[in-house]
């Protein structure tokens, strides 16, 4: 694989508040009911991504998509993955867990050749699989005459070098052949700056128990920072990465009224109301939950946001797939 880029300045995360720390609820075992003495309750403040965001685009403004919202195991919606757009340059994050992927990127109107850079966070399957079928497709365009600048695919040196593994084992070797040419693998450091789609970002170790995974913070062009805190639940290694952002990505396996059920905790994952309070806790202004289950979508957005919004004041968005916004 390719030596990682010389890292770009990015700016720190945001000025630390003096919130109470929010607790890693999965490393404590299913727990009580969230204290409320962390943030105390609220009424609800749901907001739809089409509206949470800047009500109008700039030329500085970010677009988020969602290609996907659900966990591993979801069959009614797609695996958790998104796209940010910063003018005709495309940054995707993560691919889902197969071919789904290319609808999902046709419906979102953003073209193979429009995604410049790639970011990886693990290893798992619904978030790795997809990036075959995109390193694939994207080779196969190349190979087939396309003019494109090369396509940069940014994670840890281990899941690098696993997405290359699978691709060399299941892939043509035609299509292989332009890994170091049209294809680009670019290991991270942990806390390393990097330039992706004309932003800069920095990536961060989560500290994951399950397999190594990175997340990362992003400089708005405009101002402020996004976060993105993988799929598991926060560790207190990352503070420095993600306190004060303006906006929290933030995984909630189920709500905390369902963990029977569902039992995130035993997954090593958090509920809506946890990432309620480690929002709180974290003292960001917007909160965005993905990575969900999916048994019962037409009210997933009003009982997830319901249940963060008891200890989070600020907006919490629990948007649909396909479903995009502006920072």
């Amino acid at each position: 694989m390719t030596n990682a880029p010389t890292p770009c300045p990015l700016p720190s995360a945001g000025a630390p508040h003096a919130a109470t720390e929010a607790p890693n609820a999965a490393a404590a075992g299913s727990p009580a009911p969230a204290d409320t003495s962390t943030a105390a309750p609220t009424s609800a403040s749901t907001a739809s991504p089409a509206s949470a965001g800047s009500p109008a685009p700039s030329e500085a403004s970010v677009q988020l998509t969602m290609l996907g919202t659900g966990n591993a195991a979801v069959t009614r919606c797609y695996n958790t993955c998104f796209a940010l757009r910063f003018g005709a340059r495309v940054l995707l994050v993560d691919g889902g867990g197969g071919n789904g992927i290319l609808p999902r990127l046709e419906a979102a109107d953003i073209a193979l050749r429009d995604i410049c850079d790639v970011f990886l966070t693990h290893t798992h399957t619904d978030h790795i699989f997809g990036l075959v079928w995109v390193l694939r497709m994207v080779a196969q365009a190349v190979n087939a005459g396309q003019q494109r600048e090369p396509l940069h695919v940014y994670g840890h040196a281990e899941g690098l070098r696993a997405l290359e593994s699978i691709c060399r084992l299941t892939l043509p070797g035609k299509v292989c052949r332009q890994f170091g040419a049209a294809i680009l693998f670019r290991p991270l450091e942990d806390g390393e700056a990097f330039s992706a789609a004309g932003m800069q970002l920095r990536a961060f170790d989560i500290g994951s128990t399950k397999a190594k995974q990175f997340g990362f913070t992003l400089a708005l062009p405009g101002g402020g920072t996004l976060a993105c805190l993988g799929d598991e639940p926060f560790a207190e290694r990352t503070r420095p990465f993600v306190e004060g952002a303006d906006w929290l990505l933030c995984e909630a396996f189920c709500c905390y009224e369902d963990r029977e059920r569902f039992h995130p905790y035993e997954k090593h994952h958090s509920t809506a109301q946890d990432a309620g309070r480690l929002a709180a806790g974290l003292g960001v202004k917007h909160l965005l939950l993905y990575h969900t289950e999916d048994a019962d979508l037409p009210r997933r957005r009003e009982r997830y946001s319901r249940e963060a919004s008891a200890f989070f004041p600020g907006p919490v968005l629990v948007p649909d797939d396909g479903e995009s916004l502006w920072l």
